[in-house]
């Protein structure tokens, strides 16, 4: 059967998305965490998860890795298969905010061009990015999985920041950075006052 030829229609259902945020008592959004490897997305994003499901919400953690491990196990680090990782994950966190759920992602995403995709593909109004702008040479630094030494001795290709390139966002909703004296709990808390705050990032607190 040719697609092309037979594409296939949207079903409407009863029961949609404002429904499940009434249920839920929130609006649904994405909140995109981008930044280097080691840069602190992963743990950032967990500490929010933690504070938001105190607060009653109803939340999702894509990781990454995780991802990787099933969904996007099929894909390599090539620019291609970068592309595609994202593509995916951003029809998921699409999917979950459609459940009504508060959707955070960890992901490297290093192009522009992907992370303004997936924004027109969740929509402006529930897309919030959060640039983890924690310096190279600190990520380097830390190197918790050993990545940026395999990358630096050739073992790895197309690795960001190092053989591949990152394109930092210009102009995120918030950029933090985990290379100070401020706690990880502080930086989340500026995630949760936007979130409280901004009409645009509002998710009924």
């Amino acid at each position: 059967m040719n697609n092309s030829e037979n594409p296939p229609i949207h079903q409407e259902f009863t029961i949609n998305r404002s429904h499940r945020e009434k249920l839920h008592s929130h609006q649904s959004k994405v909140i995109w965490f981008t930044g280097l490897s080691g840069s602190g997305k992963s743990t950032l994003a967990n500490l929010l998860e933690v504070e938001l499901h105190k607060l009653g919400k109803h939340t999702y953690l894509l990781d990454g890795d995780n991802i990787r491990q099933g969904l996007n196990k099929d894909l390599g680090f090539s620019d291609h298969d970068r592309i595609e990782n994202i593509r995916r994950i951003a029809e998921v966190a699409k999917l979950m905010a459609d459940a009504g759920l508060i959707v955070i992602t960890a992901f490297i995403s290093p192009f522009a061009r992907e992370r303004e995709m997936a924004r027109k593909l969740i929509g402006p109004k529930n897309f919030i990015e959060v640039y983890v702008s924690t310096p190279l040479e600190v990520c380097e630094a830390r190197d918790p999985k050993g990545l940026y030494r395999k990358a630096r001795s050739g073992e790895i290709k197309n690795f960001s920041g190092i053989s591949s390139l990152y394109e930092s966002p210009i102009h995120p909703h918030l950029k933090l950075n985990t290379d100070t004296t401020l706690s990880a709990h502080f930086l989340v808390d500026q995630v949760i006052g936007l979130l409280a705050r901004e009409p645009n990032c509002n998710i009924n607190f």
